[in-house]
């Protein structure tokens, strides 16, 4: 322990750097000024990124973490601040992405008097959080980072709030680095059932039409290896959840495409005609189940999760394997047997030839003049030889991106899963660019979702951020006009969208652009935009009434899928 005395926000400062960080995102205000003066001392190890907005702060630290598998860090003032991260948090704990927010907050002798951006930042993000603390004391700090820190990323990974008292981040104290790997209570990894491993390999070895569901667990578990070995030990066909898209590269010639409301008729269709269904780090969401009342009803379940509260959620599972599917997947994979399904695995060549006939081949070489959605998402796919990091919005650009890139690399694709959130794209390829430095991110939106968070291309203009922006303009809020169109009789309330120029808006930022309308200019802007050292903005033209198929309906079965509008 350290004989000097220190500020608590000094003892925040080395806190960090103890805990490996070397990126925070974040912008500063009144109520966290003190850290801020601390950090100024500390800017040779801890590299402040400057975000625009607070949430695009707390995007930016989901999109460091997700590439990166480390922890994303915010730091935000109190009031409006602390508040502006809300929706990057609840973001966080519905996909599993590790972050810690650190917000200013006033000195303890006016909480609860309503003083100025006072606001209880506590009691509002702990349903959202894995964990909410206030530091109240400077002698506290170093035992909250570092349980915040081992919160945020143990066991099934999530946001953490440290909401920081102004007093004490003024009044000193000793410090002493703190590092946490127990916390009493608090059990990241349930111990597994040696009878469950047992049950699970003997449905499996006795399948005659076995399925795997690859959840982004996987990811978060460094279980890419175990996976692929269990699968092909197995002979197992897989199907991916959209956040579970780079767990098994694209190529691999068991993996059957994505599940879910836009994705494959194979993976979707046989899900209904397995007879054992094995899930992994997946929570079973209504958007890969469709109408529950009809899904896998005549499957056996096996659900392989770390967190304890996910099984029997959804979908009643006849075996739960529990624990860290990097050695659950290792202890079942022992006790398989060599095995082949090529009957099982040939029956998803009839969807692959339906789909690719009727969805595929029309979305990629389209008859009509304009460019499709598709075929661009494919194209900067190719350029980058299926390398790149995918980061998308929300909306229509997000399914098309997803079914059209392929992916060659583990942590490869990053977007909002289960809260949806217009605004994530921006914000969050720039956190994935410090991520991983040396990977090219490509970020697709839309019209819409680019000007949710537009001020962040001031971050961009700052950092020289490498972001490789791909607009999708259709000018239409795309996914809510698909709906209109096919459960709304074409009633497009308010979902046409009259666009800036973003040409000139790039040229503010100092970022290089190029608009595109046609197949012949695509190729060659692609090519440039790749070729420039830093960031790009590509707007590609589309058809504006373009739809993302093959499109489970709302509420129903996910062997009803639709191939057309």
């Amino acid at each position: 322990m350290s004989k000097d005395l220190i500020t608590g926000a000094e003892a925040m400062m080395r806190s960090l750097e103890h805990q490996g960080v070397t990126t925070i995102f974040g912008y500063p205000g009144g109520s966290i000024m003190p850290v801020f003066d601390a950090l100024f001392d500390h800017k040779n190890t801890l590299n402040h990124v400057l975000v625009r907005h607070e949430q695009g702060a707390a995007h930016a630290a989901q999109g460091y973490a997700r590439v990166s598998g480390q922890v994303g860090v915010c730091l935000v003032t109190s009031g409006p601040g602390a508040t502006n991260t809300i929706t990057g948090i609840a973001d966080a704990m519905i996909d599993s992405t590790p972050i810690v927010v650190i917000a200013g907050q006033v000195g303890t002798g006016f909480l609860g008097t309503d003083a100025f951006q006072e606001v209880d930042l506590v009691g509002i993000t702990q349903p959202i959080t894995k964990w909410s603390y206030q530091i109240r004391r400077p002698e506290d700090v170093a035992w909250a980072l570092a349980r915040a820190f081992y919160i945020a990323s143990s066991g099934r990974p999530g946001p953490v709030v440290l909401d920081f008292a102004k007093n004490a981040q003024v009044e000193k104290t000793k410090y002493e680095p703190t590092k946490l790997d127990f916390i009493r209570s608090y059990v990241p990894v349930p111990d597994t059932d040696e009878e469950s491993v047992k049950a699970a390999a003997e449905l499996i070895n006795n399948a005659e039409r076995p399925l795997i569901l690859v959840g982004q667990g996987v990811e978060l578990g460094n279980a890419q290896q175990e996976l692929r070995k269990f699968i092909e030990k197995a002979d197992i066909p897989a199907g991916c959840t959209l956040l579970g898209l780079s767990a098994l590269p694209t190529e691999h010639p068991l993996n059957k495409g994505m599940l879910g409301m836009h994705g494959n008729l194979g993976p979707n269709i046989n899900t209904n005609k397995c007879d054992v269904l094995i899930a992994v780090g997946m929570r079973f969401d209504d958007r890969v189940t469709g109408n529950l009342a009809t899904y896998a009803k005549q499957a056996k379940v096996i659900h392989f999760d770390i967190d304890p509260a996910e099984i029997n959620k959804n979908v009643k599972v006849d075996v739960s394997v529990l624990g860290d599917c990097k050695e659950t997947l290792a202890s079942v994979t022992q006790l398989l047997k060599k095995n082949t399904h090529t009957e099982w695995i040939d029956s998803f060549k009839e969807y692959e030839k339906v789909e690719e006939e009727k969805v595929i081949r029309p979305e990629l070489n389209p008859a009509t003049k304009t460019l499709s959605m598709g075929e661009v998402a494919r194209a900067v796919s190719n350029a980058t030889n299926h390398q790149a990091v995918l980061v998308t919005d929300v909306g229509q650009n997000q399914m098309i991106s997803a079914r059209y890139f392929k992916y060659s690399k583990e942590r490869s694709i990053i977007t909002s899963g289960g809260l949806g959130t217009m605004g994530f794209g921006l914000p969050a390829a720039i956190g994935a660019t410090f991520g991983a430095p040396e990977r090219t991110v490509c970020a697709f939106m839309g019209d819409g979702g680019l000007q949710m968070n537009i001020q962040e291309l001031g971050t961009i203009m700052e950092q020289k951020a490498p972001v490789k922006i791909i607009c999708l303009n259709n000018n239409f809020l795309g996914n809510v006009r698909q709906w209109q169109a096919m459960f709304f009789n074409r009633r497009y309330s308010f979902t046409p969208m009259m666009n800036p120029d973003y040409m000139k808006i790039a040229s503010a930022y100092d970022i290089p652009s190029k608009r595109v309308f046609t197949r012949e200019e695509l190729k060659e802007a692609i090519d440039e935009m790749l070729a420039t050292d830093g960031p790009f903005l590509l707007e590609a033209c589309v058809v504006e009434e373009g739809n993302v198929l093959p499109m489970t309906p709302p509420g129903g079965s996910v062997n009803q899928m639709l191939l057309e509008c």
